[in-house]
């Protein structure tokens, strides 16, 4: 493969990324919400391969680096933050019919703001990730991606859960409005969180990333999409044991 061309597979994954945060957006504005958080998938499935090619390609740049996080910011923070933004609305107003501005009260207007938590902190958390040395292997504070297919799968519960504890759940704006806020601090807290990057298939040292692929699997195959949520929250429970292990050896 010519040199000129393989330098430029990398950036044109990434692009497609952007596209598909681009069209999610798009889509959820004009009411696909569903549509809108299968492109996020999507937009997921081009980041995980953008990285993959380059390290297959050895084609780094940081005209790449740079290009993937504000990717990732449109797919992974602005395109989640309006589909939480459609889900607030529907459970501050049961309708997703927007209703006149000055008829809004102070209360309504946080709660509305407050999704957007998630695209302010998510641009926050890439541009430390970009500037951070320590992130070359594992990451600190919760990676984009994973927030956002946390978040989106929120929705899927809304529409497709028969399980009415986990509906009060996604339905209660309180408790949609903190889940927010905590998962967003925790996109630029200084938490410590294992990567699957695998260095070798070896045991050693991958102990806590093929549990994590077991109990992932055993939830996927339970739960099916719902069980994406659980996955986010298996990985950072995970994470902490594994700091405690660390931190303790």
């Amino acid at each position: 493969m010519p040199i000129r061309i393989k330098k430029h597979i990398p950036n044109t994954i990434t692009s497609l990324n952007l596209l598909s945060g681009c069209i999610s957006i798009a889509l959820a504005f004009e009411g696909y919400i569903l549509f809108a958080v299968y492109m996020i998938f999507l937009a997921a499935i081009f980041d995980f391969l953008d990285g993959m090619s380059a390290r297959l390609l050895n084609s780094y740049s940081n005209v790449g680096k740079e290009l993937d996080s504000l990717a990732d910011v449109v797919s992974f923070g602005v395109a989640p933050s309006v589909i939480i933004f459609h889900l607030m609305k529907i459970n501050l107003f049961e309708t997703d019919q927007f209703p006149a501005l000055n008829m809004l009260s102070f209360k309504e207007i946080i709660f509305l703001l407050i999704p957007f938590f998630i695209a302010i902190l998510s641009g926050v958390r890439l541009a430390k990730f970009n500037v951070d040395e320590r992130q070359s292997e594992n990451f600190i504070g919760l990676a984009v991606p994973a927030n956002a297919l946390f978040f989106v799968s929120l929705y899927l519960i809304s529409i497709s859960s028969s399980n009415t504890t986990l509906l009060s759940f996604v339905h209660n704006e309180y408790i949609l409005a903190l889940t927010v806020i905590l998962f967003s601090l925790l996109l630029v807290a200084e938490f410590p969180m294992f990567s699957l990057k695998f260095k070798s298939l070896g045991l050693k040292g991958n102990q806590i990333r093929y549990i994590f692929i077991v109990l992932s699997a055993i939830l996927l195959i339970s739960l099916h999409t719902i069980a994406i949520p659980f996955i986010i929250l298996v990985y950072i429970l995970l994470s902490a044991i594994n700091n405690w292990i660390y931190n303790f050896d």
